[in-house]
């Protein structure tokens, strides 16, 4: 028994130690790097993008709300994945924790331990990431929204705004509907990485070894993405 504690105590925070200390140096590369990630150079083009957003010009205003509604799309699904496996999750726990003395004869190493309290954090640990994924998506999708208004506010009436006092800190219309942009985008990212950590410890219920496996493979697909190459830097720039 000290044997399936111990493996899941030690396995299972190192692996979600992986996860968490790559988007700590994400985020460290980000600020002080942006070139060098993706997110920095997304964030980057959607800046000169919003520059060129004309007053009076409709299809200005008519192709930011296609652009954005694409990334709408997007966060709705990950809203949607992430609130699915979460009500799965609850209607599947107490069929699982029934069928666990199935494996009570297997190897500890493999398959942890099938302690009540460890059965219960599996499923609760993964759920509340799940939880937090639709939660800050559904921040996105508010944010997303506002900025679609926003944005054919300013493509119109830019100019006419009687804002005379300052919002959020800022001094312009403009700045504000940037930032509002910006944190749509920010949010809906966020949501999207919550529940990719979220899925090694969906994989805690077959055992502590698939959950530092997934976190392995997390961290390298996520690389891929993050971290473009120089070469693919180069391509899009000719």
């Amino acid at each position: 028994m000290r044997m399936k504690i111990d493996t899941d105590s030690i396995v299972v925070p190192l692996s979600l130690l992986i996860a968490v200390g790559y988007h700590v140096f994400l985020w460290n590369t980000f600020k002080h790097n942006p070139s060098r990630t993706s997110l920095g150079i997304d964030s980057s083009k959607r800046k000169s993008w919003f520059r060129d957003i004309k007053e009076g010009d409709d299809k200005t205003g008519m192709l930011a709300v296609q652009s954005l509604r694409n990334k709408k799309m997007v966060t709705i699904l990950t809203a949607t994945i992430a609130i699915l496996i979460f009500l799965s999750l609850a209607a599947v726990t107490n069929n699982a924790f029934k069928a666990s003395h199935l494996i009570t004869a297997a190897d500890d190493i493999f398959f942890g331990s099938q302690n009540a309290k460890i059965f219960v954090l599996k499923y609760a640990s993964a759920s509340l990431l799940l939880a937090a994924s639709f939660f800050f998506s559904s921040i996105a999708l508010s944010y997303l929204m506002d900025a679609i208004f926003l944005i054919n506010a300013i493509a119109k009436h830019e100019g006419d705004c009687d804002c005379a006092y300052d919002i959020t800190g800022t001094s312009s219309f403009r700045e504000y509907t940037r930032l509002v942009l910006e944190r749509g985008f920010f949010m809906a990212m966020v949501g999207n990485r919550v529940m990719c950590v979220s899925i090694p410890l969906l994989l805690w219920m077959f055992g502590p070894l698939p959950v530092l496996a997934s976190s392995l493979g997390l961290v390298w697909v996520l690389y891929q993405f993050d971290f473009p190459s120089t070469a693919k830097i180069s391509v899009c720039k000719t």
